[in-house]
Formats: C-alpha cells, structure tokens, sequence
C-alpha cells in the first residue's frame, strides 16, 4: 500500500502541509502538482495508481478515457462535490470517492460572515478607518431580527446556517426535496416551496447541491418573484445562479445585495492571484464594480479544522480502496437515482 502513486493536481502550499501529514502513517507516494487536471495536464497522471483532484479539475470523457487507459485505479476527490466528474462515463471504468461532510460550520459560518459583512458594511468601514476616513454615510445596515431568511437545501450545512441565523433572532423558512419534519421542529424552521420563498425571504442563501434541478436555480424568473431589495448568498456552486441575470437585478435594484463565494466561471480565477493583470472576464469584472456585491475566492470551507478533515478522509478513502474495504465515500453513476449496489457488495461495481 505505501508504494500506491497518488497524482495530487491544484496543489497549494497549505494542501501540501495538511496531506503530508495525514499520510505519515500511510506512506502513499504523492506526487504534489501546482497546475489543474484537464485534457492539456492530464498526461502528468501516467504511470500514477490514483488521482487526487479539487472542485475545479476537469473529469470529462476525455479525461476519464486517458486516466482509464493509462490503469488509474482510483479518483480521490477531495471536496463535497462532484459536478465536475462525468459519472456516466467514468462508471465501471475508476473508482471515485469524495468528502462528503469536512466542517459544514465552515461553510455556514462563511455565510454568515457574508451576511453580516454586506449588511454592515464593515469591509468598506475598514478601508475608511485606514484612510482616516471616519464618515459613516453610506454605511447604514438594517436589523436581521424579526426579518425572514430563505435557506435552499437544508442539508447538514443549511441546518447549521439555520441555528445560526435563528441565533439572530430571525425567521427561517427552508425548501429542500426531501422534508425533515424533526429537524423542523427541533430548530423552529417551516418548511415551503420556491415560490414562497422568493416571495418573503429578505435573505436567500443557498446550500443545496449542483444537479439538473437546482442548476441556475436562481435565475431571471426566480428573481422577479423576490422582494425588492433581497440579498442573495451562494457557498454551494456557482452554476446555482445565472450570473447574466443576477447583474440584470443589481442594475435594477431589485437585488440589494449579493455575497458570492463561488462563481459559475471561476475556474480560471479562483485561487489564482490575477492582482498585476487586467481580468478578462467581463461579467467577472462587472461584478466586482458593484458596491453591494461582495466576492470571495471559494473560501468558505477554508478552516484549519476543514483541511485537516478533508486530508485525513481523502487518505483514509484511498487506504479503504487498497485493503478491499468497504468504500464508503464512494460516488457514482448508479448512485444518482439507480440501484446502488453498495449495500450489498461495499462498492459501486
């Protein structure tokens, strides 16, 4: 097992601290890389047993088909989601294992922070006070207290953003697929559907999965059912909001507020340092002129908790595959709404 070769693709300076030291026990051969997996980058995997891949490393058909071709074993995801895997096509071919659950209060608490953030208006009282600047017109905030919050997918993340924002004193109101009448009661939720949501949230943040359902769930129509003035918060996915149309809102002021810690095209930016060079994505660009808007870089699960989380899960996923244990962090194509045959054979196929 030690001598397992592990292709580790994104890798930044705090993924090689972190992993390096949930594998001391392991011994797995890994082989850190700085660039993303795409078709360009993925003949850097060959003669490697396992892929270690990040939220925005490409694992479409042509990539799949390479790893498959060249005897990867394993695709070791080491994040939540799995949008970025062709499930389909990988099926049958490589195993594929994710993280499901790092530091949902990571995420939540980011959230939150946004909310607070944007609210306030402390970023921009920061750079004031910097400047000397200690005017506080253009700073005025409202109370959260007595408001309504609209939380999309009430996951273990979206139950957490909950008690949270009901620690605020606030109305929550939730929409999720699947209803949790327990966990309703326990945290003094209500469960609606959509369109009563849009319609009496004052704050919408999301925290359901990306699929074919919740893909840009916030949109032109979604928006025109909400109150004016909403503030709308995404840590999910960025493909969760058509961006074209939640610019269209801004401009006309029917979105009062946007925090964003996801973007629907931030592969090529986020977690990159672009501070010496013009952005060449325009509706990227465009968002970061507003003043109500705020961005931050896929930041949300970045704890010192989370990383080592995420580490020693991905680790012990791939020790699992090695010494034919049950795998179970495993994803994949008959997962997604099939008969799984996990329950019976401990693995997807």
């Amino acid at each position: 097992m030690k001598n397992t070769k592990v292709a580790f693709f994104d890798a930044k300076p705090y993924d090689i601290i972190t992993f390096d030291d949930a594998n001391r026990d392991y011994k797995f051969n890994i082989k850190y890389f700085k660039n993303k997996l795409n078709p360009d980058t993925m003949i850097q995997s060959s003669g490697y047993d396992v892929v270690c891949a990040f939220v925005n490393d490409q694992l479409n058909k042509e990539v799949i088909d390479f790893l498959y071709e060249n005897n990867i074993k394993l695709i070791a995801l080491r994040c939540a989601g799995y949008n970025n895997v062709d499930l389909k096509e990988v099926y049958k071919k490589i195993h594929v294992v994710r993280v499901p659950a790092y530091s949902p209060h990571a995420v939540a608490e980011h959230a939150a922070a946004l909310i607070l953030t944007l609210n306030r208006k402390t970023h921009r009282a920061y750079f004031r006070t910097h400047d000397n600047n200690f005017n506080i017109d253009g700073l005025l905030g409202f109370d959260l207290y007595n408001k309504t919050a609209g939380v999309i997918g009430t996951g273990q993340i979206g139950k957490i953003i909950v008690e949270i924002l009901r620690g605020f004193g606030m109305n929550v109101i939730a929409y999720n697929p699947f209803i949790e009448e327990d966990a309703a009661k326990k945290l003094n939720f209500k469960y609606v559907d959509l369109d009563t949501l849009y319609k009496e949230s004052d704050i919408i943040t999301l925290h359901c999965p990306l699929n074919k359902e919740t893909f840009h769930i916030i949109n032109k129509e979604s928006i025109g059912k909400m109150k004016d003035n909403v503030m709308i918060i995404n840590t999910g996915r960025g493909r969760l909001i058509n961006t074209k149309d939640l610019i269209a809102g801004l401009k006309n002021h029917k979105i009062g507020y946007a925090g964003l810690d996801v973007y629907e095209e931030e592969s090529d930016y986020f977690f990159e340092d672009f501070s010496s060079k013009i952005i060449d994505d325009d509706i990227l660009a465009r968002l970061l002129t507003f003043p109500n808007v705020l961005i931050t870089s896929h930041q949300a699960f970045f704890t010192k908790e989370a990383l080592k989380s995420i580490a020693e899960t991905t680790i012990q996923n791939i020790k699992d595959f090695y010494t034919d244990q049950k795998i179970i962090n495993e994803i994949c194509y008959m997962c997604e709404g099939k008969k799984c045959l996990k329950k019976e054979t401990g693995r997807c196929f």
